[in-house]
This record gives C-alpha cells, structure tokens and sequence, in this order.
C-alpha cells in the first residue's frame, strides 16, 4: 500500500493491514497471558489464593483466583491507556503547525484509538474488580441470594470499594472523551485523568494501624505510576509502530528520556515499598521476599534493556532512516528498523507483564512485617503515627520526622534549579545569585515545616497546625516567586522543532491561556485565597486533611499554591498576563490582609472547636483545653500574617520605586538623544496657549 509524502516525512498507512492487526492482538494477548500465568504461579506459591484458614467464611475458589487475574488484565490496560494518551498529547510530532496541536492527524488518532479500547477494558475491568474484592472481604459466593444488595449497600461505605469505583469512572469518563477528543490538549488533560485515576488506588485510605503507612502509601503511589507510564509507553509504541511510521524513531527518543524518570522513579519506591514489608536481610528467604527478589530480577533486566536503547537502537533507527530515505531500498530500511526496535521492545513488554502478575499475587500476600499494629492508639490509628510528647524549646530543632513524598519533591525541585543555573553559566549567561538563594530558601523552609517539628506537631494540635499551614501559605511561597523559575525555564529548556509537546511547550501555552488570564488577575487570587481559609477551616475538608493521608497531601499542596499565586500576582517576575500598576496591587494587598485579620478574629473569638471530633478523638495530654488552644492558633494566624504581608507590601514599593528609576533613566537617555523635543513641544504648547489668551484679553 503506498504511502503519503509530505514535508519530507513519510506518512502511516490509510488503514492497518489484517496482518499487522493480527500481529498486535498477538502481542497483547502474550502481554496478558504471561501477566495470568506469573500471577497464578505466585499466588500458588505464597498461598495467596489459598482459602482462609481456621474455618473462616470464603468467597470460594472462583473469586480467590479472579481477584488477582483481573488485576493483571486491569493494570494492562490502565497502562497501555496512560501509554497510548502520552504519546498522542506530548511525543507524536505533527508535520505543520495545526497538525501538532489536532488529534485527527492520522498517528495522533491511533493513538487516541488505542488509548479508548484500552481505557473501556480498564473500566470494565475495575468494576468486576471491585465485585470480587466485596465477595471477597464479606466472604460471600457471588451465587449468595444477598449478594447485590449487600454490594450496593457497602460500595461506597468500605474503601476499597469506594477507591475501586472511583477509579473505574475516571477510566470510563477518559474512553468517552477519548473517542471523540479533537485537541492535543484534551489529550494531555485525559492523560492527567488517567494518572488519577491510577493514584487514587495507592494514596487513598486513612492511616490504618501501621506507623509506616505514609511511606508505604507514598511508594505505592509512585510506584503505580510510574510502572503504569514506563509499561504502558513501550506498549504502546509496539501497538502503534505501523501507523507510527517514519516518526518511529521520534517518539522512541522521547519516550526513552521519560522511561528513564520512570526507571528511577520505580526502583526508588520499590526499594522504599520493599523496605516497609521486610524487617531484616533473611525475610528475602521467605515467599514474600522470593517474590521482591524476583521483581528485582526483572528491574535489573529492564535497566539492562534500556540501556541497549538508549545506546544501539535508537541510533540504528536513525542511521536506517537516513541511508533509506529517497533511495529503492527505503521500504527495506523500514522494516529493518521495525524489527530493530519491535524484537527487544516485545521482550521488555513481556519482562514487564511478568512484574505485573508478580506484584498482583504480592498485593494479596502476607508480608513478614505485619502492616498493622495490635491495639493502636487513637493517634496512631487516625494519623499514621504515635502520639509526640509534649513540645520543648529543643523540639524546634530536634523534632525530626521525614516525609519522603515531601523531601523528595524539594530536592528535585532544587536540583532542577540548579541544573538550570549551571546551564546559563556554562553558556556565559549570567543569573542573579539572589534569585538562586531565594529558591533554595523557600524549599529548605518547606521541608522544615513538613519534616520538622510543625510537621509533627501539626498533625496533633491546633495551635502548631495553623502555624504550620502560615509557614506554607504565607511564607515558602514568597521565596519560591522571587526565584523566579518560570523565566528560568524559559532560559534553560530547549524548544521543540519536530511538532511534539515538551516542557517549554507546555509552559509557553499556560502563560498565554485563557486559564492563567483568569487566575492570574489580583482579585481572583486574593478572594481565592482567602475564602480557601474559610471553606477549608469551617467544613468537614478539614478534618478529612487531619485523618486521610490523600486529604493531607492536597490540603499541604492547595496552600503552597493558592499562596504561590497570591504572591505571584503582587510580586511576580515571571511573564505572565499584564500586571496590575503597583498601586492597585496595593489595594489588593491591603483588603486582603483586612479580611485575614477577620479570619483571626473569627477563630479567637469562635466558641465552636474545628475539625469536628478529631480532636477530642486524639485527646493529648499535653493540650489541656482544646478551644484555647484553638484560640491561640486564631491569634498565630493574625501575628504571623503581618510581617509576609509587610514583606510583599515592601517588596512591590520597592519594585515600583524600581519601575520609576527605569522610566527616568529611560526618559533621560531620550532626551539626551533628541534634545528634549518632548519638553521643547511642551513649554511651546503653554506658550502658545498663554499668547491666545492674551490676545483675546485685549
């Protein structure tokens, strides 16, 4: 069949053949037989699928082996969906300008394809999943007369259901838009649905009984993703290397550089994982630990495979192109560069799926450190962790507990940053060492209040949380926009000339959207972050923050960012829409410090405690009077408000000052060039008008 040419890029096929078609669903179904069979092998050989001892009610066989099936086939899917979106939203080049940013260039829409059928399965499969998990939980046949009752009773009251069906919809709204997306930026916004609908599997629950829940929440939810992203791209290259074509070794490329983050980010929280299940080197002699040992194994394969990629193929590919393109031989070329990538693309996918069917029997095994704690107490059962003592001036310094979702985001954060300054200096471009400072203040600042004593302390009593919560709206956030690192990006991140989407692609469309537009005006801002206080403090959002693990890490993220922005809009370098003249900014400034002292006041003057009965649940001894303590948290709120809003008063004085000195200097300089012709007209236009008057005086 013959292909279409255009800008020097040869196109996809029309339409795939029968024989590729035949070829991929061959593929697919070795993906998922080989996922079943690990699976079924490790659940026989832990006992997971074992039925319950001591006589205790069993769902029966049929569920006990379903169960982890189902998942293996669920993870395939939920990955080749993830896959399959990014590559069509980010690394599918386009040949013109429009067709970069539409989806109904042929590859995009392949991909889309891929990405519906793969996103339907992933919901169905969830749903059964969470029929089996019931069955499974209230040990009922699925032929029991009240089994659908009961289910529709408990979907949505017992976790793993609730998360389970979440899931499944995020997955069944993402094959609905997917058939009918026309935009690249759907695409990148159905990838992010994708993601969520993936980490709320890992991140939601409560903090059950294990003083290392949050860890092993955290791991588990960088770990599910980035599996899902580094096996569902691969997959998907392989599913789409026909209609991919001579962009093959594009979107290789670009998804090399992110199986790389995803390699890290795997092995990383797999070690972290691991860690929290294995108490000593000889539980790796155990069935659970044959398991992890085996999931290395397959890691340490995939890492060698990668790098065979990343150093041979790739560059054969290229090489391939160039020697067939224009000449007889370029079909030969082709097929020599498809089987280049596809033969080792193939082994890694099935290395993977035997990863899958692994960890799907390890979800269902006992580890040989239990992962909950006998008879905990109420702060630990509501929080993660045990009950601190009672705080001391050397707390401040001491009290040290590491939250490594958190420190691991400040360091990258850094890192990034550095890299980036490192970048402009070697180029002989300069970068003002304040800036640099201000970033790396603002991030050590934050992971003092997440990893330090707030943090701690935050979690038990009022008074320390709202200090906390002050620290992460009101302060890091100053440091982080004085750092300006939007510009920076600007200065460092190279652009894109094939037509996909990267960093500075994607920074560039959110500064000039429609979006940033509307959150960028100052009063936005300002309202929203002011009645985010009030809708967080005076619902039940708080307490959900106190309790869930998810609810903490979005309440800590909401505050960074609403505060980000806020100082964003008043002292901001970065570009963004048009600023406000510092005087209005001003204005906004002082209203919305005015309405922050009405917070305080609100909370020293209020009668009613906050956080419904979370509090008196926790009950430590140390807070003798839960109200005053609220109280004196009010009064935390109003102290520790003035002085960053000094500061960011301050700063736009200063920086209005600044804007005053330039226009001067400018005026000056273009005086100096021209003879001050502006003055020169000026004082001629009063003398005329002083020479009219006179003359129709007289």
């Amino acid at each position: 069949m013959p292909t279409l040419q255009r800008d020097g890029l040869a196109g996809p096929r029309t339409g795939p053949s029968s024989s590729s078609t035949g070829r991929v669903a061959v593929v697919l179904a070795a993906v998922v037989a080989v996922g079943l069979l690990a699976s079924v092998v490790a659940a026989r050989y832990t006992g997971a699928a074992a039925p319950l001892p001591g006589g205790l009610t069993d769902a029966g066989p049929v569920v006990r082996w379903a169960l982890p099936l189902v998942r293996v086939v669920h993870d395939v899917a939920a990955s080749l969906t993830i896959g399959s979106l990014l590559l069509a939203a980010t690394m599918i080049p386009g040949r013109t300008r429009a067709e970069s940013a539409a989806l109904d260039e042929p590859r995009r829409a392949a991909a889309l394809r891929v990405a519906t059928a793969a996103a339907f399965v992933w919901a169905l499969a969830g749903a059964v999943g969470v029929v089996f998990t019931f069955a499974d939980a209230a040990g009922m046949p699925l032929s029991d007369p009240l089994f659908g009752s009961n289910l529709a009773g408990s979907v949505w009251s017992i976790e793993p259901l609730r998360v389970g069906l979440i899931s499944s919809v995020a997955a069944f709204v993402v094959a609905s838009v997917a058939a009918v997306a026309r935009s690249r930026a759907v695409a990148l916004a159905l990838t992010v649905v994708s993601a969520f609908g993936l980490l709320v599997l890992g991140l939601a629950g409560h903090a059950g009984g294990s003083a290392d829940h949050e860890t092993a929440v955290n791991a588990i939810a960088a770990h599910l993703l980035g599996a899902a992203v580094w096996v569902g791209g691969l997959l998907a290259l392989v599913v789409l290397r026909r209609p991919l074509g001579d962009a093959l070794g594009v979107v290789a490329r670009r998804y090399s550089a992110v199986a790389l983050w995803c390699f890290v980010t795997v092995g990383v929280s797999g070690v972290m994982s691991a860690t929290t299940r294995l108490g000593s080197w000889s539980d790796l002699t155990t069935p659970y630990g044959v398991l992890v040992l085996v999931k290395v194994l397959a890691f340490a394969v995939l890492g060698v495979a990668g790098l065979w990629h990343r150093r041979v193929t790739l560059d054969r590919i290229d090489d391939t192109l160039t020697a067939g393109a224009g000449t007889p031989t370029a079909d030969a070329a082709r097929r020599l560069r498809g089987r280049l990538f596809v033969r080792l693309a193939i082994a890694e996918t099935l290395v993977m799926a035997l990863a899958f069917g692994v960890a799907t029997a390890l979800a269902r095994s006992e580890p040989p450190v239990p992962e909950t704690v006998a008879d905990p107490s109420p702060a630990l059962s509501l929080t993660g962790y045990p009950a601190p003592p009672a705080p001391t001036a050397m707390s401040w310094l001491t009290a040290w507990r590491v939250e490594w979702f958190f420190l691991a985001t400040a360091l990258l954060a850094i890192g990034l940053y550095l890299a980036g300054v490192v970048r402009l200096r070697r180029r002989g471009d300069a970068w003002p060492v304040m800036r640099t400072v201000s970033w790396v203040v603002g991030w050590l600042l934050f992971v003092y209040a997440t990893n330090g004593v707030l943090g701690i302390y935050g979690r038990v009593a009022f008074s320390w949380h709202m200090t906390l919560h002050m620290l992460e709206a009101m302060v890091v956030p100053i440091f982080l926009v004085l750092g300006a690192p939007v510009t920076l990006a600007l200065r460092t991140v190279r652009g894109r000339r094939d037509g996909t989407l990267g960093p500075r692609e994607m920074v560039l469309a959110l500064i000039h959207s429609r979006f940033l537009a509307v959150v960028g005006n100052p009063i936005f801002a300002a309202v929203l972050f002011f009645m985010s206080l009030v809708v967080f403090y005076w619902t039940g959002l708080f307490q959900l923050a106190l309790q869930t693990h998810t609810g903490h890490l979005l309440m800590t993220a909401h505050f960074v960012l609403t505060g980000y922005l806020f100082a964003w809009v008043l002292v901001g370098v970065d570009p963004g829409p048009k600023r406000w003249s510092p005087a209005l900014r001003l204005v906004v400034l002082f209203a919305t410090i005015s309405f922050h002292a009405f917070f305080g006041v609100a909370m020293i003057s209020g009668t009613t405690l906050l956080g419904g009965d979370f509090f008196p649940t926790v009950a430590i001894p140390w807070v003798t009077d839960r109200l005053a303590d609220q109280r004196y948290g009010g009064g935390v709120a109003w102290a520790i408000g003035e002085l960053p809003s000094l500061v960011l008063a301050l700063t736009v004085a200063l920086q209005w000052f600044r804007t005053d000195s330039a226009e001067s200097v400018r005026q000056d300089r273009r005086a100096d060039r021209d003879g001050d012709a502006e003055l020169t007209a000026y004082n001629e236009r009063l003398a005329a008008l002083a020479r009219r008057d006179e003359g129709s005086r007289r």
